[in-house]
């Protein structure tokens, strides 16, 4: 039997003291944050270290998920003897809010139980196609024109200021999405002329399709959206988008056909967007920020800076991907095989387990340039009536595998009654993370 210590008077677990080495109390989480922690539990005694705040963090929650409770209420931790550091320094979730627009709660509530699994990255992707609810500053009329609704579902200034704070208090950095060219139909209702007109033979057809990079104006336009991004949001990252960019309304465009061959692209639709998103990227880099894009844009064979962040969405090939991305000096992000926005009978939890994201071909410098993944939960089929139980406890795989070590966590079955057991401290929690198999929580969740 482990040796327990129980909370009360005798054994003396009255306080837990804190040494933390380093101040940072008033500051943000970044990408070179030292998340490691030591905890010592002995009789009467517990202590945690760690260089950070941000490790101290960690270091608690660890703690808080070592105390039970016995049938008659009391409280007890065993003693222990923790020396716990991350695996990877990237562990983000991915929320879309604009195919289903989210509520502030529902958004708080996953930074919540995100801090619970030890994420560290909020993946904003606050606006697309469908709708842009984030109220601009600078550019009012893209949430007046292009949100479901000019008032209520939109992210105000204050909204999104209580996001960033709630996730820094939880050692949670957030890197905002504002995707471009494609995926910027509702960016067009509220910003004139930033589209490209689509054609049907001489005449405009009406509607229109990605951004139109043959302009001046939309680099303008861009420049100045991605200075109050800068502004508004505190991490170093930005990420930039620059996947599934559909050519035919370009091709269709006269306009656009006469740029194309003026700069010498022929008919190479990929070198015309090559030259829109390498603008975006210089310009993100004038302002300071790390641009992260999704894997097309390396795959159009795109002059990429050197410290751009490559983020790998296709499931299929994504070894060899790494291998190749890696090896052109690009830091990456796996998050394909993270997509439980899909969703399927039984547990398909025990996928998360079988990812390996540094095994692929390559030198042990490779590896070190893979610096970690990200669930993704895109907003097709999810709303805040579905978003909490589809995310966890499926999420929480994930998370395991990017912060601990690869090896002690391969096994799915050894998985299994840790992950059984988690899911209920969720429940406990108020959070409504759904049963993995056959059987019941002590606490079940209430209803509230």
């Amino acid at each position: 039997d482990p040796q327990y210590v129980n909370f009360d008077p005798h054994n003396q677990i009255q306080n837990l003291p804190i040494g933390v080495k380093t101040r940072g109390c008033d500051g943000y989480p970044d990408e070179d944050s030292d998340e490691s922690y030591n905890l010592s539990v002995s009789e009467g005694q517990a202590v945690l270290r760690s260089v950070t705040v941000w490790g101290a963090l960690r270091g608690l929650e660890s703690f808080s998920q070592l105390v039970y409770q016995d049938d008659y209420g009391s409280y007890f931790i065993n003693k222990t003897e923790i020396v716990d550091f991350p695996r990877f320094a990237f562990r983000g979730l991915l929320l879309d809010t604009s195919r289903h627009y989210l509520p502030l709660h529902a958004i708080l509530k996953t930074l919540d139980a995100m801090a619970y699994s030890k994420f560290n990255v909020f993946h904003w992707h606050i606006v697309d196609d469908p709708s842009f609810p984030y109220q601009s500053r600078t550019f009012p009329d893209l949430s007046n024109k292009g949100a479901f609704h000019p008032f209520t579902h939109v992210y105000t200034q204050s909204d999104v200021m209580r996001v960033i704070e709630h996730a820094r208090m939880r050692g949670i950095r957030v890197v905002p999405e504002f995707d471009s060219p494609g995926h910027t139909l509702s960016w067009g209702k509220g910003q004139p002329n930033l589209l490209t007109p689509c054609y049907k033979g001489d005449v405009p057809s009406g509607s229109f399709g990605p951004v139109d990079p043959t302009v001046d104006t939309t680099y303008k336009f861009m420049e100045s959206l991605l200075k109050e991004v800068k502004f508004v949001f505190p991490d170093s990252y930005v990420h930039l988008g620059g996947d599934e960019v559909s050519f035919a309304c370009w091709q269709s465009n006269p306009n656009v056909r006469t740029f194309m061959e003026k700069m010498g692209f022929g008919k190479d639709f990929t070198k015309l967007e090559s030259f829109y998103m390498e603008s975006i990227m210089n310009m993100t880099a004038a302002l300071n920020r790390t641009s992260i894009v999704w894997q097309d844009v390396f795959d159009y064979r795109e002059r990429i800076p050197q410290d751009t962040v490559l983020e790998i969405w296709k499931g299929e090939t994504y070894q060899a991907e790494l291998s190749r991305m890696t090896q052109a000096g690009h830091r990456v992000l796996l998050s394909a095989p993270w997509y439980i926005n899909h969703i399927s009978y039984g547990q398909d939890w025990r996928n998360s387990y079988a990812v390996q994201p540094q095994n692929f071909s390559g030198t042990e410098e490779q590896k070190k340039l893979v610096i970690g993944g990200e669930v993704a939960m895109w907003g097709e089929y999810v709303d805040a009536t579905n978003l909490n139980p589809r995310l966890w406890p499926r999420a929480c795989a994930a998370a395991e595998r990017l912060w601990s070590d690869e090896e002690k966590t391969l096994d799915a079955d050894l998985a299994f009654p840790r992950l059984e057991k988690f899911r209920c401290e969720l429940l406990r929690r108020g959070i409504q993370a759904e049963p993995l198999f056959v059987g019941h929580c002590k606490h079940e969740y209430d209803g509230l």
